[in-house]
């Protein structure tokens, strides 16, 4: 991977955790999934103005990635529902690159040096070390979260593997990305309307600004990453990616003020060797 493109997408990881940690609502986590979905796809229209349809060969893809998505931000939001963000987000986040390594090498044959696997693999563990020794004390496991959140670490793999290869067969990764935004706005949002009503979505709207600022964030932080698959291995690019966790941590000590737990820096070194292991690779 080639270091403009590294350092590219350690930006969007940085971003993607920026979102997550702006976009404090105090609403149900199905809600706030919801909003941010339909303003990513709000902020993405003008790009598809610019950028225009991808090609008709890249549809299945698009269509495939959609499906996968809202499987996703389901399994997600159950997750969050049964058990803390700070847990179940990285367990499903440090799964997904392995899964994606090999599903990559199976289906698509593109595989990765030894050391970067080696990388790919630290970066995996160091992930979900920050969420086991994050817990809090007398704290445990709900095996139904842990289910849902091996289920996100599947449908992000899926996502993300099925989002490379269209982005590639595209030819234009910004005129797929533009369309999977835009029509990914919808369906999460049909779907609440469908269970919950029109009047089930009303404590949506005093976060409406808020969730157009997380939607353009989380654009930008997928958009690179897709751009990113078309010009370097999806295994590198996934694992890198998911670096969103430790900036998420650093966000949480920094910003946020929360206490240092030396354990978790611990990790968090594990993950920053593991970077360096896929760049050296």
């Amino acid at each position: 991977m080639e270091l403009h493109v590294f350092l590219a997408v350690l930006a969007a990881a940085a971003m993607h955790a920026g979102w997550n940690a702006f976009l404090k609502l105090r609403i149900e986590p199905f809600l706030a999934m919801t909003l941010v979905t339909a303003g990513a796809g709000a902020v993405g229209l003008p790009g598809l103005i610019a950028f225009g349809f991808p090609k008709l060969e890249a549809w299945p893809w698009l269509i495939a990635s959609l499906v996968l998505h809202l499987g996703y931000y389901l399994a997600l939001t159950q997750a969050y529902a049964r058990a803390d963000m700070s847990q179940m987000y990285p367990i499903a986040r440090g799964g997904a690159p392995l899964i994606t390594a090999f599903a990559s090498l199976a289906l698509i044959g593109e595989s990765v040096s030894p050391v970067q696997a080696l990388g790919i693999a630290a970066l995996g563990c160091g992930v979900m070390l920050i969420s086991l020794l994050g817990r809090r004390k007398g704290a445990h496991f709900d095996l139904g979260a842990l289910g849902f959140a091996g289920l996100t670490a599947l449908t992000i793999s899926g996502y993300t593997l099925v989002d490379g290869i269209g982005a590639r067969t595209a030819g234009d990764p910004h005129a797929y990305s533009a369309a999977l935004f835009v029509i990914d706005g919808f369906p999460l949002l049909l779907f609440a309307l469908w269970r919950r009503g029109a009047a089930g979505l009303a404590p949506m709207r005093p976060y409406l600004l808020q969730g157009l600022a997380g939607g353009a964030m989380s654009l930008g932080a997928y958009w690179i990453a897709i751009w990113a698959m078309t010009v370097a291995p999806i295994p590198l690019v996934a694992a890198v990616r998911e670096s969103s966790v430790l900036f998420a941590a650093l966000i949480a000590t920094l910003l946020l003020k929360e206490p240092v737990q030396w354990a978790r820096a611990g990790a968090a070194v594990v993950i920053v060797c593991a970077l360096v292991l896929m760049r050296m690779g």
